[in-house]
């Protein structure tokens, strides 16, 4: 008889946004190896610097305890001012992935003007009785544009009730391309379950009290290749150069001819 192939477990979590933060490599090895993105080499310091092929984006990952583990900067140019944005230890990798999967993509214009309410709106969100902004159907997270003299954010809070201190938190600051964070709540309002591994140790104190999970067995080889798949199809986005025409063979020069 065949063997049996090598399975491990894999929980399948809703919503999201209370997943826990997941594995950031989802994030960081296709920026690498499909996106040309360039990392410095120091294994002594748990931080991740990853900085655009043009050096105009830096992708900083370093966890500490109470702050965002994530920050994104790109640097002024080509008529656009500079914008950064950054996510806590507990934002879903996806959500964090859609939003570099939006600004690696040679299809995207910074320049493209979207609502980043609408995907919510879309997904059943809707705005809370004395409260700004809209909020998840479960009421965890607050999704809102804050204007004042000084700033111009947008924010993600995703909190475990009434005067709780937040899960996770991302902020998208001043000039922030609107497309990119479309792309977040695009991800963010997605209510497909995401996989996670060793439940009890990637969700949060919270456990299972606040969060549906299916427990499934796969094969060891498919979650192994999930990262490479994801990596190659990626950088299939990016043009092919085009194939250089070859010239047709062209005759032998005829040498002068000598006089008898």
């Amino acid at each position: 008889m065949p063997s049996r192939p090598d399975m491990v477990d894999v929980d399948f979590v809703a919503p999201r946004h209370l997943a826990g933060g997941g594995d950031p490599a989802w994030v960081t090895v296709p920026l690498h190896r499909a996106c040309g993105w360039s990392h410095g080499n120091d294994p002594l310091i748990p931080r991740v610097l990853l900085s655009s092929p043009d050096q105009r984006a830096l992708l900083r990952l370093e966890p500490t305890n109470g702050l965002q583990w994530w920050a994104l900067h790109h640097t002024a140019g080509q008529g656009r001012p500079a914008w950064h944005m950054t996510f806590g230890g507990q934002t879903p990798v996806e959500t964090v992935a859609a939003v570099t999967d939006a600004l690696t993509d040679p299809a995207t214009s910074l320049a493209t003007d979207t609502d980043p309410y609408q995907p919510l709106l879309d997904a059943g969100w809707k705005p809370a009785r004395g409260a700004d902004g809209i909020f998840s159907p479960d009421g965890k997270v607050q999704f809102e544009h804050i204007v004042t003299e000084a700033s111009d954010v947008w924010l993600a809070t995703t909190t475990l009730g009434p005067s709780q201190k937040p899960v996770w938190q991302a902020m998208f600051r001043e000039n922030t391309p609107p497309v990119l964070i479309s792309a977040f709540t695009r991800a963010l309002a997605d209510t497909s379950p995401v996989p996670r591994q060793y439940l009890s140790l990637t969700v949060p104190a919270y456990g299972t009290r606040l969060i549906s999970h299916t427990q499934r067995e796969l094969p060891a080889q498919q979650v192994a290749s999930a990262l490479e798949n994801r990596v190659r199809a990626l950088a299939e986005r990016r043009p092919t150069p085009p194939t250089p025409l070859r010239q047709p063979p062209q005759p032998p020069q005829a040498g002068p001819r000598r006089l008898r």
